[in-house]
């Protein structure tokens, strides 16, 4: 049986593409990071692959906002590209700064939530939050559907703060996939609204959240290994392979 090819595409600012390429390669997967200049010269499609994954990083220095110009990038060049991933039922995945892109090109929250009716806005404490973290998840996506612990992974955001004008309507349809535990800050690093920490579109096939499970996807990454269920993120890329 063929591995799933995931794409990860790769622009000026972004640095947890391999972490993310080698989360998927030990799930199961066969990940690429392309530069996003060969996507938009033909060198490659979205269409040879089965996933997309949006690494993290500071696409573009973050310019204009988090996640905003790598967002125009994909929506502008790929919007053919992404709407014809998203009708053939390809797994679609991003993490920080690819979050941000997701909400930007208006793929999550989803089509009940226009562009520009949701963002991640600047943290509440006002700076920079790193740290580790604890999600509680629920079933609503097909990267979270077989998740029965909870997850634990670090963030590293100044603008992770989850803002929907329908986060009711969102919560109601079970789009808040992964919610922050603990309540409050600092379990919660960046203000979100009901500790929202990753969300759905409505079919569950897009994925975006803001901690980082790529990063604890080996016990030993984990700084309270054996003292704290271990909350191992591999899972989850394993669910992504498996829904390709």
């Amino acid at each position: 049986m063929s591995r799933p090819r995931i794409l990860i595409p790769i622009a000026l600012g972004t640095n947890r593409d391999n972490d993310l390429a080698d989360a998927f390669r030990l799930a199961g997967g066969d990940p690429e990071t392309v530069p996003i200049a060969d996507l938009r010269n033909g060198v490659r499609r979205m269409s040879d692959y089965q996933i997309l994954a949006v690494p993290g990083g500071f696409s573009y220095g973050d310019a204009l906002g988090a996640g905003r110009l790598l967002g125009l990038d994909l929506m502008g060049w790929f919007g053919d590209q992404l709407r014809t991933a998203v009708d053939a039922g390809k797994p679609i995945f991003g993490v920080c700064n690819g979050f941000q892109a997701l909400v930007r090109t208006g793929l999550l929250p989803g089509d009940d939530a226009p562009a520009g009716t949701a963002t991640l806005a600047e943290n509440q404490s006002g700076r920079f939050e790193c740290r580790w973290v604890s999600m509680a998840p629920s079933p609503a996506s097909v990267w979270t559907a077989e998740l029965t612990e909870s997850l634990r992974c670090p963030v590293a955001h100044g603008e992770g703060q989850f803002v929907a004008a329908n986060l009711q309507t969102l919560t109601e349809r079970d789009g808040v996939v992964l919610r922050y535990e603990g309540g409050g800050y600092p379990h919660n690093p960046n203000g979100s609204a009901g500790d929202v920490a990753g969300v759905t579109d409505a079919t569950g096939l897009v994925l975006g959240l803001m901690p980082h499970p790529e990063n604890h996807i080996h016990q030993w990454q984990d700084p309270l290994r054996g003292r704290a269920p271990s909350g191992n993120c591999l899972p989850l890329f394993e669910a992504g392979i498996r829904a390709a």
